[in-house]
C-alpha cells in the first residue's frame, strides 16, 4: 500500500499558514508529499526546499486570475496536486490543517482496512476548529464537524471549488464519495493566525470568490459556540502557536447575525434530537473499525 499526501500553496508564509507544520505532521505515514506551488512573492518555496525532505515533490503551477467564480481556482490547484499523486490513497491536507501524532497509526490502519473495500472511496476525519487562541475551539452546526480528507486514487473524483470532492459515476453526474469514519481528528488552525494575517488572506483570497475583502475582528462572534480546549496540540505546533491564557473572549456586546441566530436554532435541535446538522460532503457508509 502506498499513501500520497498533497496540498496546494501560494504565498503561504505571507498569509500566515503553518504549512511546514502541516506537511511535517503527516510525513511519517506517507510515501510522498506533492505540493502544487503557485507563483509566490514570499519565501514559501525556500521554506519547502529547506526541509530537505526526499518525500517532498514540488509541482510548479499557474493561477488564472481571470477565474473569479466560487473559488474554482482552488479546485483547479487542488486537482493539479492530486493528479500528481501516485499512491493507492491521496491524502489532502490544507495548509492550516495539522494531524496529531497520536492519530497517525489510526489513519494508516484505516487505509489498510479499507484498501480493498470497493464500498469505501474516502476516509472521514472529525474536526477541531480553533478560534482566537490555542485554548479555544468552535462547536456549532455552522462549522463542519466532519470532512473527507483521504480518497482512493482509482476513484474518478474532482474538486469543484476546492472544498470537497465529487465522484463521477457518469460523465455528467457527480455525487459525494462513499466514506468511512476512522476516529481521527483534523486540527484546523486557520482562525488562530493574527487578524492582520487573516485580513491579508481575505484580500488575496476573496478575489477568487468574486467577493469584497472582509476586515476581521475575532471578538465579533457568538460566545455560546466557544469551547475550552483542554487536551494536547500536535507537537509540531508547539512553537507556532502563540501563548494564551484561558478561553478566547468574545465581545459581550456582539449582536447576533441572522446566520448566527439560525445556527443557534440548529444547535438546539442537535441537542434535543442527537443530530448533526452541520454540512457534510460525503455519504457515510462505515464507522471506525
Amino acid at each position: 500500500m502506498k499513501i500520497s499526501a498533497f496540498t496546494f500553496l501560494k504565498n503561504g508564509s505571507l498569509l500566515g499558514y503553518p504549512f511546514i507544520q502541516s506537511i511535517q505532521s503527516v510525513l511519517p505515514i506517507v510515501d510522498e508529499f506533492v505540493v502544487a506551488l503557485g507563483p509566490s512573492v514570499d519565501d514559501t518555496e525556500a521554506q519547502l526546499l529547506a526541509l530537505n525532505e526526499p518525500k517532498l515533490r514540488i509541482v510548479k503551477s499557474q493561477w488564472c486570475d481571470l477565474m473569479r467564480e466560487k473559488g474554482y481556482v482552488y479546485g483547479q490547484q487542488k486537482m493539479v496536486a492530486q493528479f500528481n499523486c501516485t499512491g493507492d490513497w491521496a491524502f489532502y491536507i490544507e495548509a492550516d490543517e495539522v494531524v496529531h501524532e497520536n492519530d497517525l497509526e489510526t489513519i494508516k490502519a484505516a487505509c489498510k482496512t479499507h484498501l480493498n473495500n470497493p464500498n469505501v472511496e474516502a476516509l472521514v476525519f472529525d474536526y477541531l476548529h480553533f478560534y482566537g487562541n490555542k485554548n479555544t475551539y468552535l462547536h456549532s452546526p455552522g462549522w463542519y464537524k466532519r470532512a473527507p480528507r483521504i480518497i482512493k486514487t482509482n476513484v474518478r473524483s474532482y474538486a469543484p471549488d476546492g472544498l470537497f470532492w465529487l465522484v463521477l459515476e457518469k460523465n455528467k453526474v457527480g455525487r459525494y464519495p462513499k466514506a468511512a469514519l476512522i476516529g481521527a481528528n483534523m486540527y484546523h488552525y486557520g482562525w488562530v493566525r493574527s487578524e492582520a494575517q487573516m485580513n491579508a488572506k481575505s484580500s488575496n483570497v476573496n478575489q477568487y470568490w468574486d467577493k469584497t475583502p472582509e476586515q476581521f475582528d475575532y471578538t465579533q462572534i457568538d460566545a455560546s459556540i466557544l469551547r475550552e480546549f483542554t487536551q494536547t496540540h500536535p507537537k509540531v505546533m508547539h512553537d507556532w502557536l502563540p501563548e494564551a491564557t484561558g478561553i478566547f473572549q468574545a465581545n459581550p456586546e456582539h449582536r447576533l447575525t441572522r446566520k448566527e441566530k439560525r445556527h443557534r436554532i440548529k444547535a438546539k435541535l442537535e441537542r434535543l434530537f442527537h443530530l448533526d446538522l452541520s454540512k457534510k460532503h460525503f455519504h457515510l457508509i462505515a464507522s471506525k473499525k
